[in-house]
């Protein structure tokens, strides 16, 4: 999993509360386990009309926020079913953080397995990031070390985040990566183990 220390992007206002994970990555782009080409069925009945056509006025296709990294959105983002394709449709169109003032609980800890930051901040900071994301400028800067979002006028913000969490995505350890991490310890026991209890490493 890729690391999270800092983020420098364009940051896209998307104003819409109770967005669900069916609007974020619909069920006909769920029959993969892969990854990636899932970029293509982002926010698809947002982003594109009955025939395929870019809709002009959804924020991702306008060209201003063309390569946004950062997702700035409404109360209870993620809601609905708990598929993991929709952290991964986010990361594979390119976007590392999300900005809310509530996520969905299952849609939140897949975003963290996924290196995927959810920043959660009062719905009042909120709408100012959502104001300044319209203006001239649209760059963000996100920084998790310090927990810190630097707003395109220099504003600093700051958001909370559980410290355990914050350490894994600095280091870019999903749950399988952390285990890992204890690899020479479980090494020991499963010696330990084979020496003590040899019957139970005997093989058919």
């Amino acid at each position: 999993m890729t690391p999270f220390t800092t983020l420098d992007g364009k940051a896209a206002p998307l104003d819409v509360a109770n967005v669900d994970t069916d609007q974020i990555i619909p069920k006909q782009f769920l029959k993969t386990v892969e990854r990636e080409g899932l970029a293509k069925g982002l926010f698809y009945d947002l982003r594109f009309d009955e025939a395929g056509n870019p809709k002009p006025d959804f924020v991702l296709n306008q060209p201003q926020y063309a390569g946004a990294s950062v997702l700035i959105a409404g109360d209870n983002f993620g809601c609905g079913s708990s598929r993991e394709h929709a952290p991964w449709a986010l990361l594979d169109f390119g976007l590392r953080c999300v900005i809310a003032p509530t996520f969905a609980d299952i849609f939140y800890n897949n975003c963290f397995e996924n290196g995927l930051l959810p920043i959660t901040l009062p719905e009042p900071v909120v709408r100012q990031l959502m104001t300044e994301a319209k203006g001239g400028n649209h760059v963000f800067s996100i920084n998790l070390a310090d927990q810190a979002v630097i707003t395109p006028s220099g504003e600093i913000v700051h958001f909370d985040i559980d410290p355990g969490r914050k350490e894994k995505l600095l280091k870019g350890l999903d749950a399988i990566g952390e285990t890992l991490q204890h690899n020479a310890d479980i090494g020991r026991y499963e010696y330990k183990r084979s020496l003590s209890t040899p019957w139970l490493e005997a093989r058919p």
